[in-house]
């Protein structure tokens, strides 16, 4: 029974790695990509080179606030969202106790994203952008994405600290990060 759980859970953290990898590969991707339209409409704008495109306003704002959403979503996944740290140093318990609430805090603004992601979704459904005439729940249904995804990080990191709080071991390390020439080398601890 032990052994099952271990493994269902095995494939759910190297689902959600890849799902994260797949994430960097689309910020990198949508980053790339944002400079084009910027690019453009800088050169249209103090040269005669190139006539005035409206469009590209338009598809950086797309793109902006596509890899903004993903960005936070890495930010969850990575937990590199800022923290301020008022307690002085605590056991790992009482850190994974303060840890869950705030994550806990996270989980709130994550299902309001859901919620209310979905209904603004729901209100673009049928309508187009002005200039380029993309159809608008392309970008609206970036809010209801980046819940389901804060949710489904939360809940393993949530786990972990459960298990911290129960005795049953320490949260596992996070998932390395893929590159091109395989994971990233891990960190070494603190310098002596």
């Amino acid at each position: 029974m032990a052994a099952d759980m271990s493994r269902r859970r095995s494939a759910w953290r190297s689902l959600t790695a890849w799902y994260s990898a797949f994430l960097s590969w689309l910020l990198v991707i949508s980053t790339a990509i944002l400079v084009i339209p910027v690019t453009l409409q800088i050169f249209s704008r103090f040269t005669a080179i190139l006539p005035h495109y409206i469009w590209t306003e338009e598809m950086a704002r797309f793109l902006l606030v596509w890899t903004v959403m993903i960005g936070a979503m890495m930010g969850v996944r990575e937990s590199t969202h800022f923290e301020v740290d008022i307690w002085p140093k605590l056991s790992r318990r009482w850190e994974a106790a303060i840890r869950l609430v705030a994550r806990l805090a996270i989980l709130v603004v994550a299902l309001i994203f859901v919620w209310s992601g979905i209904e603004f979704t729901r209100f673009a459904w049928h309508r187009i952008s002005e200039l380029a005439e993309l159809p608008l729940w392309l970008i609206h249904i970036a809010w209801p994405i980046a819940g389901v995804t804060w949710i489904v990080f939360l809940g393993e990191q949530m786990w972990d600290e459960v298990n911290v709080l129960l005795g049953r071991g320490g949260p596992l390390p996070p998932e390395p990060l893929l590159t091109p020439k395989g994971p990233l080398p891990k960190p070494e601890g603190p310098p002596s």
